[in-house]
Order: structure tokens, then C-alpha cells, then sequence
């Protein structure tokens, strides 16, 4: 699997991250870990959890993800080849949402014992938090970095005017600063006025500050739970647009040209854009997660990459 650089970080990481947010509860032990050995085999090194995963399962509360990332990274003994990335900033079982000091750090702390590591390769603010002062928020994780606890820091659900914020803020303290972004992304766009409250989706406004300034940009819920293959998984109407028609017929006939899956269209598209987009990829059979390596073989032309990017404007 290819590898890309992660920001200016200096530190390369797999084209794909896979998202572990239903490994230990909607999947089970043994599914969970056939899928992140299957990632592995193929080259993968960066994979994503949550503090909160997946607290709004029934039947759990969070901390499931992390806790059985744990147990087979101790089983495997992959840490040293891997990038493991977590988050913290919402809400779940008794903890509140925010970004506080006190929060960042006793958060952080309980995602290490839960993976059994003793340090972070990257820790995500989940959410932006306004109630609390950027300053104390981006010093806490200064701490957690100078404490060999995380190495990288990155942001999701935030805004393309708070990321410049937060830059200068590290700038001119000498903090360390968000190396990427970690948004709602897909092939349709969002139709005027939606929203997808609390997360937030990549505005042009924030994809162009990222692409001026190095950070990565990466795409969750890339392809919207099946809904672009699967009759009954319909597209979600926030994304029935004006442009919608016309981006899925682009999307369908390139795919039906290359005798691939629009998923597979979709993820081949983010990749090989310049700069890549990383998709946060998730997989809960054995058809999934092939369908989505097989989707690194899948080669577009410059012309449909800027067919399937312009269609419907």
C-alpha cells in the first residue's frame, strides 16, 4: 500500500487509515480482528479509534474500540509498525463534551491504558470546543507531547478560520500544531444549508487553507454506509443537491468503465488527487475490506479525475 506524507510532520503513513470505530461492539472480537489483519497484510500502517467508540451502541459505553485495539496489538506485536491515532472532545458515558485541560489530559491517559501503549502517534481534538479558551486547550496537548504521551496532533469537526486560529496560536507560542484535519467528506456535496450538526463537512474554504499550509486532509463517511452500491441504503438527503444527478452519473459510468464498483471509483479518486485526500475506511466482512484494496489497483486518468471533480458545476 502506498504511503504519503502526514502533514509536515516528516513521518509517512498508509494511503488508507482504517477506522476502528465499531471494532469490539457492532463487530465482533473475531471479525475485528480479521479485518485489521487484513489491513495490515496489505500494507496498511495508520489506523483511527476514539475514546467514544462506539458509547451509543446498546449495550456499551465507550472505550470498546481502544480497548480491543489493545488486546490485539499485545497479541500481534505490531505497535512498533504501526500509527495508531485516537480522539478526544465529545461526549460519552459520564464525561462531557469539551476540550479542557483537565479533560485532554485524563482522557488521554485513559485511551493509553485502554490500548496498552505509552504513547499516542496521533491525537485528535474531535470537536472544536468554543466554551473553552483555545489557548488552555492547545497547551494541554503541548504537555502531552513534551510528556512523550503523543507525538502528533490533528483536528476534526473544525472550522477552516479555526485551524488558522489555532496555527497562529502555536506559532506564537512554539506549540506543536494540528498536522491534519479529519472531516465528513464524500464524492456528492452537501445540498445548500445542510448540516450534519456536530460533525462538519470540507468546505472548499478549509480544503484550500489545508492545501496552502501542508495539512492533510482527511475524509470520513467517504461512502456514506453503502448508500452508493446498496438498494437499501438510499443516498441521505443532505446530498441530493442540484449537482447530484450529474455527479452520480459521472461516478457510474466511469465506473461501469473500468469495470469497478462506484465505491471503488470514489476511493480512487480521493487517493489520487493532488494532494491525496486519506480515506477513513471501514470494513465489517471480507467483501468490504476487498473491495476497498482493490480499489489501490484502480488507476484514473487526469481527465476523469477532473471529470468526476467538475461534474454538475
Amino acid at each position: 500500500m502506498k504511503t504519503v506524507p502526514l502533514g509536515t510532520t516528516g513521518v509517512d503513513v498508509s494511503i488508507y487509515c482504517l477506522g476502528a470505530m465499531y471494532f469490539g461492539s457492532r463487530n465482533d472480537r473475531a471479525t475485528s480482528y480479521r479485518m485489521l489483519d487484513r489491513f495490515v497484510d496489505a500494507g496498511g500502517t495508520f489506523i483511527d479509534t476514539a475514546n467514544i467508540y462506539a458509547w451509543w451502541v446498546e449495550g456499551y459505553q465507550g472505550g470498546e474500540s481502544e480497548t480491543l485495539l489493545g488486546e490485539w496489538l499485545r497479541e500481534r506485536g505490531h505497535r512498533d509498525r504501526l500509527f495508531i491515532a485516537s480522539k478526544v472532545g465529545f461526549q460519552y458515558s459520564d464525561v462531557t463534551r469539551g476540550l479542557s485541560a483537565a479533560q485532554i489530559e485524563e482522557e488521554c491517559n485513559k485511551s493509553l491504558r485502554r490500548l496498552g501503549i505509552d504513547t499516542l502517534d496521533l491525537y485528535y481534538a474531535h470537536v472544536d470546543d468554543r466554551l473553552t479558551p483555545m489557548e488552555e486547550t492547545l497547551a494541554a496537548f503541548d504537555r502531552l507531547v513534551r510528556a512523550g504521551k503523543v507525538r502528533f496532533l490533528g483536528a476534526s469537526n473544525f472550522s477552516g478560520w479555526r485551524l488558522a486560529q489555532a496555527h497562529a496560536l502555536s506559532e506564537r507560542h512554539g506549540w506543536p500544531d494540528y498536522c491534519c484535519i479529519q472531516q465528513r467528506h464524500t464524492y456528492l456535496r452537501p445540498k445548500p444549508g445542510a448540516s450534519f450538526d456536530p460533525q462538519l463537512y470540507l468546505t472548499d474554504e478549509t480544503a484550500d487553507y489545508c492545501r496552502a499550509n501542508q495539512v492533510t486532509i482527511l475524509a470520513y463517511s467517504s461512502l456514506l454506509s453503502g448508500a452508493y452500491t446498496r438498494l437499501d441504503r438510499p443516498v441521505p438527503d443532505e446530498y441530493l443537491g442540484p449537482d447530484a444527478d450529474a455527479r452520480l452519473a459521472v461516478l457510474r459510468e466511469l465506473a461501469a468503465a473500468h469495470g469497478v464498483t462506484p465505491n471503488q471509483v470514489i476511493l480512487a479518486w480521493l487517493t489520487q488527487q493532488q494532494p491525496a485526500i486519506l480515506p477513513v475506511m471501514a470494513a465489517s466482512t471480507d467483501e468490504q475490506m476487498a473491495e476497498n484494496l482493490d480499489a489501490l489497483e484502480l488507476r484514473l486518468t487526469d481527465a476523469e479525475i477532473e471529470r468526476l471533480t467538475t461534474a454538475g458545476a
